[in-house]
């Protein structure tokens, strides 16, 4: 597996006197405050990032319940349709240095249920920049047909012209990562916290 160097920089070069919105990638709107830059920014801009790759984290106080643990050993789409089922994968696929494969699938999930047309224009073009192009230090497995149809498509951006590729990255998730993921430790230990928890039994 390709390991990847988390970017140092992750601007995106931007027309003169324009900007994007100081907001989170799934919200959009300033409210949330993204964990995912914590690290790495200091002062006053600490609160807020203008990247994809961030996950909204409003649930992250929440543990989940060992019967939904072990529900996402039966069903891959119930664990990712979970928020909290989604935390402890992502933190499976940062270990594993193929994290952009949820950022990615993550990304086009908020650009389908996007309705504002400038908005979809704005989210289809950072989700190219960040994970399609041959740039990105963050790029995704795709097959070269799959690429040929985002590349046609990005003149005219639309909130589904990801879905094919949505789906490779998907299925790549479920048949590679998702088993490694169950015999992991970060897997294990979460179900042995639970099975010993005094809540849970």
């Amino acid at each position: 597996m390709r390991k990847r160097q988390q970017p140092h920089n992750e601007g995106n070069p931007r027309a003169p006197g324009q900007q994007r919105p100081n907001t989170c990638c799934l919200c959009w709107c300033g409210c949330c405050r993204c964990l995912w830059n914590e690290d790495r920014v200091e002062g006053p801009d600490r609160q807020t990032c203008t990247k994809m790759e961030s996950i909204e984290t409003t649930e992250e106080i929440l543990q989940p319940t060992l019967e939904e643990v072990l529900s996402w050993s039966r069903s891959f789409e119930k664990m990712m349709h979970s928020t909290l089922g989604r935390n402890v994968f992502r933190e499976f696929l940062r270990m594993e240095y193929s994290e952009e494969n949820l950022l990615f699938w993550l990304a086009c999930e908020d650009l389908k249920h996007e309705t504002n047309m400038r908005a979809v224009d704005e989210k289809a073009r950072i989700i190219y920049e960040d994970y399609v192009s041959i740039l990105s230090p963050k790029e995704v497995s795709l097959d070269s047909r799959v690429r040929e149809g985002i590349n046609r498509n990005l003149t005219t951006p639309n909130s589904d012209m990801y879905d094919e590729a949505q789906l490779q990255i998907y299925t790549l998730m479920h048949r590679d990562s998702f088993p490694r993921f169950l015999n992991s430790t970060v897997y294990k230990s979460l179900m042995e916290s639970k099975r010993g928890s005094p809540t849970e039994t």
